[in-house]
This record gives structure tokens, C-alpha cells and sequence, in this order.
């Protein structure tokens, strides 16, 4: 079952991120204090944010918050951003994911927004319509990454929308901040993993796709 996130089941929720999240970009986890802060944040967005369960118990989650394209000349346009979407290890490739992902990405269409701009791996999100952010002029302070992603969620959305992607400032994360955070939960080992090598890569990755930009 897919529901709304709700007050009471925030401490769930965090265990589970730090589950989901624990050794797979970094040694450790930062994902558990990202979600404390996003929840907290008047960049969240609650009724984008839902929870799944399997025998009534919290296997994962997807938060939301807003985002903003800025243009050369100091305009804002407003877009929406989801992560970290997580389930736990022992319920991977089990639907789950792609059902929490689907249902809240039909939710923002019924409720009017008009794009959600991404970071993450490309062959994860291209199966839900997500292109490079490139195709529309959307870029990140450096250049065009790969893992930058965008999905219009209805036709033209993003025409004439060229500029820097600015994510809420709730995700960036302070990595001492993080670890006294993590004191709060059992001790858990930190291994260095081949995994976060490929994470690291895939983030630093330019996109050099030849799209055709059209804009109205």
C-alpha cells in the first residue's frame, strides 16, 4: 500500500533510509539526516511525499521538495525535485520502487506542477520518461552532467526554460553535522565498496548526447 507520509511515521521513515542508503554512494550513510532536514524544510512538499508498506510495516519512501530553474536574466521557474526514493536491500527489484516513483509522479501531473528535475543514475529513470536536463538548456553550475535529469509533466512544460538548476538548500548536507547525527542510531560498520567508485563517476559524467533543443 502507498500512502501520504504522515507525522508519526517520520522515526520509521529515517530507519529505513538509513537501511536503504547505509555503504551505497559513501562508506555509511548521510541519507537518514538529509531526510530529517528535507521534513523539516519549507521546500518540502508532504503531498508529494508517500511511504510503501508490505504487511502494514514501512519498506520505503520518496520525498519531494521544490526546486527552480534560473535564466541568464534573474528569472525564476519553478520546478519540483524528488529524493532520495529508497526501499529496503532485502525488497529490491521487487516492484516497489518503480510503483512508489509511478504513483507520485501521476500525483504531481493531477496536482499541477509543471516539471520534476532529477540527479541520479540515468538507466534508472529513463523506463519513467526522464531525458537529460540538457535536451531543455537545463544545467548545474559546471556544465551538463549525465545525471541530471528532467521530465516535463505535460507537453511544452519546459519550452523556453534555459538556465542553472538551483535544488532547495535543505540538500546539501554537512558531513560532521551528518555523523553526529548517525550517534542516535546502533553502531553499523563502514565499508568502502565498488559501488560508490561507480556512484562517483556517474556523477562527475558530462553529457555529451546530441539533442535537438527546440523551445517556443
Amino acid at each position: 500500500m502507498i500512502r501520504q507520509i504522515t507525522l508519526k511515521d517520520y522515526d520509521t521513515v529515517l530507519t529505513v533510509v538509513r537501511e536503504a542508503f547505509w555503504d551505497l554512494y559513501k562508506p555509511g550513510c548521510e541519507d537518514h539526516f538529509l531526510v530529517s532536514k528535507i521534513l523539516n524544510h519549507h521546500d518540502f512538499i508532504p503531498e508529494l511525499s508517500f511511504v510503501i508498506e508490505k504487511d502494514g510495516e514501512i519498506v520505503g519512501s520518496i520525498f519531494y521538495t521544490h526546486s527552480k530553474v534560473i535564466d541568464s536574466n534573474g528569472n525564476e521557474h519553478k520546478t519540483i525535485t524528488f529524493g532520495p526514493v529508497c526501499i529496503l536491500p532485502s525488497l529490491h527489484r521487487k516492484g516497489f520502487g518503480r510503483a512508489l516513483i509511478t504513483h507520485s509522479v501521476n500525483e504531481a501531473k493531477r496536482l499541477g506542477f509543471n516539471a520534476i528535475i532529477i540527479c541520479g543514475y540515468p538507466y534508472h529513470y529513463h523506463t519513467y520518461g526522464f531525458e537529460g536536463a540538457k535536451k531543455y538548456g537545463i544545467s548545474m553550475d559546471g556544465g551538463f552532467y549525465t545525471g541530471l535529469m528532467a521530465l516535463p509533466l505535460y507537453d511544452g512544460a519546459l519550452n523556453g526554460i534555459c538556465g542553472n538548476i538551483h535544488f532547495s538548500d535543505c540538500m546539501e548536507v554537512d558531513p560532521l553535522e551528518a555523523e553526529e547525527f548517525d550517534k542516535k542510531y546502533p553502531y553499523k560498520e563502514k565499508r568502502v565498496l565498488p559501488c560508490q567508485a561507480e556512484f562517483e563517476k556517474a556523477c562527475d559524467e558530462i553529457d555529451e548526447k546530441d539533442y535537438t533543443l527546440k523551445y517556443n
